[in-house]
């Protein structure tokens, strides 16, 4: 019991000289999440006597990290994420002090495989997608190094062009849901994969061999690139295809592609929420959290009609943020420890 007290004391006295060395939020975490969350800070700083929290991308993983890493002016505030946080994470964090997390979904996002408009549409499945992008394939049963050079040596009807993918790392949480929901669901529809050992985490295995090039948390980068080269590819959340429509287009996945219309009724096929987390510990004492949240929670800001919609944010439904608005207001401790 004493020493349960003893670590409070500490915990407390930690967070008292964070406030006193920092008085503006510090934010981590998803380059996807950023956009929306520099969105709120912008209009949170001009609208309140707070100054504008400070936010850094450095990719869903890459935040969990920074977050988890302790209590104290040293640590982030916030971080967002473009996928939920893991048991390991939310383990590493109870282990450096981190107890009372607030988790909060704030809406839905798309993951497109863009391209120039200067180029034709793309019309592909997963499993395209998977034997394009996979370390590993099956060749006459056997697994074997991905021997594809071009689109059209997988399937006649692709283009003609050299495989070139410029896409996230793996600590970016849009790499995580992609391999999820496209490398994993075109995995499992490859014949003989199971009995050739192509299985779990061999599903996942991007190829290294130039088809598939890490672009960092950089999403802006990506959309020049694709500008530069009309042959190249980029994955990234719908929000950047939205904001750079005169530029590039989505591909159409499995028949669908990614419109604002089309992720919100679940008919496009590689859609995703979006999260941010919040340090309990930081609340009050670190000034404007409570404020930003309420921002953040607004109808204003996250509603059908907000200005995040107008960023490319697909919102929740009326009941699903009502859910997260009553645990952002109870700042509920909403994570299993």
């Amino acid at each position: 019991m004493k020493k349960t007290l003893a670590l409070a004391v500490l915990a407390a006295v930690a967070v008292t000289g964070a406030a006193e060395a920092r008085d503006q939020i510090r934010i981590v975490g998803s380059s996807t999440v950023y956009p929306f969350a520099t969105t709120v800070a912008e209009q949170f700083g001009k609208s309140t006597s707070f100054k504008t929290p400070v936010i850094e991308s450095t990719g869903s993983g890459g935040g969990y990290k920074l977050f988890c890493a302790g209590v104290g002016v040293e640590h982030p505030d916030i971080t967002n994420g473009s996928r939920a946080i893991k048991k390991s994470e939310v383990e590493t964090c109870a282990k450096n002090g981190v107890k009372d997390i607030t988790e909060i979904k704030i809406g839905y996002d798309g993951i497109v495989v863009a391209n120039s408009k200067a180029a034709p549409q793309m019309k592909i499945d997963r499993e395209h997608l998977f034997l394009a992008l996979a370390k590993n394939v099956v060749v006459d049963g056997k697994m074997v190094a991905n021997p594809y050079v071009k689109w059209s040596d997988i399937d006649k009807s692709l283009p003609n062009v050299k495989i070139e993918v410029l896409g996230p790392p793996p600590t970016s949480g849009t790499r995580d849901a992609f391999v999820e929901l496209v490398m994993d669901e075109g995995c499992a529809k490859i014949k003989g994969a199971k009995e050739a050992g192509l299985t779990g985490k061999a599903c996942g295995a991007i190829r290294e061999d130039g088809g598939y090039i890490e672009a960092g948390e950089n999403d802006v980068l990506i959309v020049r690139k694709l500008e530069a080269n009309k042959d190249a590819f980029g994955i990234f959340g719908f929000s950047f295809l939205d904001q750079n429509a005169d530029k590039i287009q989505g591909s159409a996945v499995e028949g669908v592609v990614p419109t604002f219309e089309n992720i919100a009724k679940s008919a496009y096929p590689v859609s995703r929420p979006l999260f941010f987390y919040v340090k309990k510990a930081h609340v009050g004492t670190i000034p404007g959290m409570k404020e930003y949240i309420a921002e953040f929670t607004s109808e204003k800001a996250w509603g059908m009609s907000g200005y995040l919609a107008d960023k490319g944010l697909i919102p929740m439904p009326d009941a699903e943020r009502k859910t997260y608005q009553d645990a952002a207001k109870g700042l509920a401790n909403n994570i299993s420890m």
